[in-house]
């Protein structure tokens, strides 16, 4: 019903950026919060960052000053502007969103994920 499609992601050294987006599309009324959460090889999935409808954010500690969330609300996009990377930022990250759907019902959603791999 709703779908999630990543982009961006890759290889990296440490000290650089990479950006990831993230489009929504589907049978979807409205979109609440959108956001990034990453896993780790061995490690539970974290949250990064995430941002409202009105745009109101919130950050794991160890990206801020770093990543940038930012949102489209008219294309139903996020963006993740990751800079000053760092070795352990290597995960897998993924796109999620709390979606109201046509009939109402309130879901959440995952994309299939992002390698971002960061070297020394």
């Amino acid at each position: 019903q709703v779908q999630l499609v990543e982009s961006g992601g890759g290889l990296v050294q440490a000290g650089g950026s990479l950006r990831l987006s993230c489009a929504a599309s589907g049978n979807i009324f409205s979109i609440n919060a959108m956001g990034w959460y990453r896993q780790a090889p061995g490690k539970q999935r974290e949250l990064v960052a995430v941002i409202s409808s009105g745009g109101s954010t919130n950050y794991a500690e160890f990206v801020k000053g770093r990543f940038t969330i930012s949102r489209d609300n008219a294309k139903d996009t996020i963006d993740l502007r990751m800079n000053s990377l760092k070795p352990e930022d290597t995960a897998v990250h993924y796109c999620t969103t709390h979606v109201r759907l046509r009939d109402s019902s309130l879901r959440r959603y995952w994309g299939q994920g992002t390698q971002v791999t960061v070297s020394s």
